[in-house]
């Protein structure tokens, strides 16, 4: 029921897009940097998922599967509803939920409005062993090895995209060595 949604985008907002296809205008909620890379008269392709309530019907878009899969897995979480979901996707990429995920630093989630201390332990234990596979694991899995080796989840992942970055073709190995200089550097 309504899995993708290609059109043109007529307006945008802080949260929301509105894309015309065939005539008819759909409003979509979308994370804070999917609304920021979309602008009016483009041509937009989102994956999206349609939330029927009695009192109406919410529609959520994101610019790949594995974020609409994310959301999906979120809202999954007990006292996740769809919006704190967003909200989620709006404050950190997908590669800061599973460096976060991975590390077992619930911290990352308290950060979003609106998420606790309780919610934020669920989000860790409910999203262990399920996160999606996305085209940044090279990210993933160099911040995953440097908070295994006891770095902060955010300096790891801030290390590890610039590394990444900077080093597209070396090995994991090559990229542990060269972030492990670059934060000790930095301490």
């Amino acid at each position: 029921m309504l899995a993708t949604v290609r059109g043109t985008v007529t307006s945008v907002g802080v949260s929301t897009v509105v894309i015309e296809t065939s005539g008819v205008g759909y409003e979509i909620f979308v994370p804070r940097d999917v609304a920021g890379s979309l602008q009016p008269g483009a041509d937009a392709f989102l994956h999206t998922v349609l939330i029927p309530r009695e009192d109406e019907w919410l529609l959520f878009g994101f610019l790949d599967p594995a974020s609409k899969e994310l959301f999906q897995l979120l809202r999954g979480v007990t006292g996740v509803g769809p919006k704190t979901a967003l909200a989620v996707l709006s404050t950190l990429s997908n590669d800061e939920i599973d460096a976060a995920v991975t590390a077992g630093d619930d911290s990352r989630f308290k950060s979003v409005p609106g998420i606790g201390q309780k919610t934020a332990s669920l989000i860790i234990v409910s999203l262990t062993g399920k996160m999606p596979q996305s085209g940044g694991s090279d990210v993933t899995d160099l911040t995953a090895a440097l908070t295994g080796l006891g770095w902060a989840v955010a300096a790891a992942t801030e290390t590890a995209r610039d590394v990444v970055r900077d080093h597209p073709e070396a090995s994991l190995s090559d990229r542990i060595r060269v972030a492990l200089a670059t934060l000790g550097a930095r301490s």
